[in-house]
């Protein structure tokens, strides 16, 4: 028996899937907010999972976000405790040293959306619809939104996302850089697992080292972020697969990656 009431993990050629999985809606509650953070960790730490996929196991719905009778409950010290929580996902979702992606389909709002932002690429079903409503109830995207969307697709359009609070056609997501690839609705599963399958044949290391330049390097200064490079750069050099993918190269052979 599944050790998850509202989240399902399972793991396909080395790509481990996250799927979000409380009917009717995905409506985020503290339970299913506890599996989410448990499933993230336990695929992160699973050596058999190379690349991990966030998505939806509902046919309609990616997620409608936090459940608002949840909140209508909640009270001030609550909400922190509820943001602290968020972050810790946050936080655990940007240090990842594995590729991170999502499978968007059907309705995405709120805070599923959101931990999505953290994700390396995002692909979207060509007829989901995504947003960031929480201004209608007086609200802001506490699960890292207000950072990253900046990050993601600039100041503007990000500020114009949360302010007006509407819900956008996967084509304009695409256009403001809120998703990174359009696919049919029929194929999104299966596209977002060849990518990584394709991920999963990569060596590890640099994988991991990529994604950190990058995510972690992003949200610090140039001078920071050189110096980052430089140390990953150097720790790569000392590994297995660097002398690997070396020796494969000057013999053109296929390299054969350590896990």
């Amino acid at each position: 028996m599944s050790d998850y009431e509202h989240v399902k993990l399972t793991t396909v050629n080395r790509v481990g899937w996250l799927e979000f999985a409380r009917p009717p809606i995905n409506a985020f509650h503290w339970d299913m907010m506890r599996e989410v953070q448990r499933g993230v960790e336990q695929h992160l730490a699973d050596r058999d999972v190379r690349a991990i996929v966030m998505a939806s196991a509902l046919d309609r719905f990616f997620s409608t976000g936090a459940d608002i009778g949840v909140f209508k409950e909640m009270a001030a010290n609550e909400m922190v405790e509820w943001v602290d929580r968020l972050h810790i996902l946050v936080k655990t979702l940007r240090h990842s040293e594995k590729p991170l992606l999502a499978a968007i389909h059907g309705t995405a709002v709120g805070g599923g959306l959101e931990m999505t932002l953290h994700c390396d690429l995002r692909f979207a079903a060509s007829d989901a619809r995504l947003g960031q409503p929480e201004i209608n109830i007086n609200f802001i995207p506490p699960v890292g939104a207000t950072q990253a969307l900046a990050r993601l697709i600039g100041r503007p359009e990000a500020i114009r996302l949360l302010y007006d609070g509407a819900i956008i056609s996967a084509t304009k997501a695409l256009e403001i850089g809120l998703v990174d690839t359009l696919v049919a609705p029929e194929s999104l599963r299966e596209t977002v697992q060849a990518y990584g399958e394709k991920l999963a044949e990569k060596p590890p290391e640099a994988l991991a080292a990529i994604r950190q330049s990058i995510t972690l390097g992003g949200s610090i200064d140039f001078e920071g972020g050189l110096a980052l490079e430089a140390d990953l750069a150097a720790r790569l050099a000392g590994t297995n697969n660097f002398r690997e993918g070396i020796a494969a190269f000057l013999a053109k052979r296929p390299p054969q990656w350590e896990d």
